[in-house]
């Protein structure tokens, strides 16, 4: 006799999507999370005033459909974010203030980011989504890196500085790390580059009142005592009958189970009998990112005053992107920043105290002296989280879509998988990972009958 029909590895948006479907859909359900908290890549924080910040994954825009949808239908809100004014580049010492799509770089440079801008698009235009190592000249577009098609393809030494700037920004890894295909299928999950990078009109537009890991919470609440947090799964063992889930204290038997983990963790699973090779070459080649995020509160949003919206890219610096996070009623001033990629490694290793000085310096830079004395600093650093090992997402290195990619979601046996790396839209978003919780639910219903 089996515990449950299906087991849920991972309480994040997409194993409670995927189990909330599940339960709609008759099934019973157990979902085991390793932490003792549920939200995965989603996470609350409170400043020293008691405003909440969100530590992991914040926002959500136009043609986000799916997690929209959730959001709405779990009786939560959502504000828009702050784009009022002018936005700050910098670029060898000097702040260029810009309100139009130049970035504030040197006309020829802005043209030559334009340019190259649009042969990304057009070239993200002929990606299939679906199955990219089917796209036309799949493989000479997945043998090269990211940054190897830009030096190729530019010698304007700006516009390089500008693109390995945009790329950690959206990654947390580095331009060398992820072939030219795995950039363009990214690039159009999530609609265009435009969308990707935008805050009004793009995936910045607007926040969850409360915090993004509310929807976890309030998918947690209706599942009820089918959640079970501090679970640590270890071994999945199938054979002809079913499954059994064995974690840290027990054990659960199911028909399926659906591991919805980042891929790195799925792959440090044991399963049993073992994975294809192919799927289990897979899990060892998409590496998550490298980030720390920072919520820097002020007693006011001063930036305001000087007509500017919170929003810096800085060529110059590691601490380079920074956007205005205050709460709706600006109560107070909040701005948010990372380090990404390589400046997040070498901060990684720092004492938290100079990677605090190193914060609050870069932001004296791009605001003034107000900026000096921040009433709290709270951080996260998403590489030494033992459940997640990294944010935003994974990444596909050059070779391995072409190589492995056909394995990435589909099932092994009685083995189904989701997470936001799965998704073919809204790849590495929260709306991608409700929309892999939606496939593999529909994939397990289907099977079970």
């Amino acid at each position: 006799m089996r515990d449950v029909d299906v087991v849920v590895v991972g309480a994040g948006l997409a194993g409670l999507t995927a189990a909330r479907a599940l339960v709609a859909a008759g099934k019973t359900v157990a979902v085991l999370e390793a932490r003792d908290r549920v939200a995965g890549r989603n996470l609350g924080g409170f400043l020293s005033n008691g405003v909440p910040v969100e530590m992991g994954g914040q926002w959500v825009g136009p043609t986000q459909d799916a997690v929209l949808e959730l959001i709405k239908e779990l009786g939560l809100e959502t504000f828009p974010s702050y784009d009022d004014g002018e936005a700050i580049t910098y670029l060898d010492g000097q702040a260029h203030r810009y309100s139009d799509a130049t970035f504030g770089l040197p006309l020829d440079s802005a043209a030559e980011v334009g340019r190259l801008w649009e042969q990304i698009e057009i070239l993200a235009a002929t990606v299939s989504t679906s199955s990219p190592w089917e796209t036309e000249g799949a493989a000479d577009l997945d043998r090269q890196t990211l940054d190897s098609w830009l030096t190729t393809n530019t010698d304007d030494a700006i516009a390089l500085r500008f693109f390995r700037l945009l790329v950690p920004a959206l990654f947390s890894a580095e331009s060398p790390e992820m072939s030219l295909l795995h950039f363009l299928f990214y690039v159009k999950s999530g609609t265009s580059l435009e969308t990707l990078v935008s805050t009004t009109g793009g995936a910045q537009e607007e926040r969850v009142v409360g915090g993004t890991h509310r929807i976890s919470e309030r998918m947690a609440e209706e599942l009820g005592d089918r959640v079970k947090l501090g679970c640590v799964v270890r071994t999945i063992r199938q054979d002809d009958e079913g499954v059994r889930v064995e974690y840290e204290g027990g054990e659960v038997t199911a028909a399926r189970v659906v591991v919805a983990v980042p891929q790195t963790l799925a792959g440090r699973i044991r399963y049993v009998p073992v994975l294809p090779a192919l799927r289990d070459g897979l899990t060892q080649q998409i590496p998550a990112g490298a980030v720390i995020k920072f919520q820097v509160g002020y007693e006011t949003p001063f930036w305001r005053e000087d007509g500017l919206n919170g929003f810096v890219l800085s060529l110059d610096d590691e601490f380079n992107v920074v956007l205005d996070n205050s709460p709706h009623d600006a109560s107070c001033g909040v701005l948010v920043g990372f380090l990404e990629g390589a400046h997040a490694r070498r901060a990684g290793e720092m004492p938290p105290e100079q990677r605090r000085r190193l914060v609050v310096d870069t932001l004296v830079k791009y605001f003034g002296p107000k900026a000096a004395e921040p009433f709290d600093i709270v951080e996260q650093d998403w590489t030494n989280e033992e459940f997640t090992r990294g944010c935003y997402g994974g990444r596909l290195g050059a070779g391995v879509w072409t190589q492995y990619g056909k394995a990435l979601a589909a099932p092994v046996g009685r083995i189904h998988w989701a997470g936001s790396e799965t998704s073919d839209v809204w790849n590495g978003y929260m709306d991608g990972a409700v929309r892999s919780g939606r496939r593999a639910a529909a994939e397990v219903v289907a099977d079970l009958g």
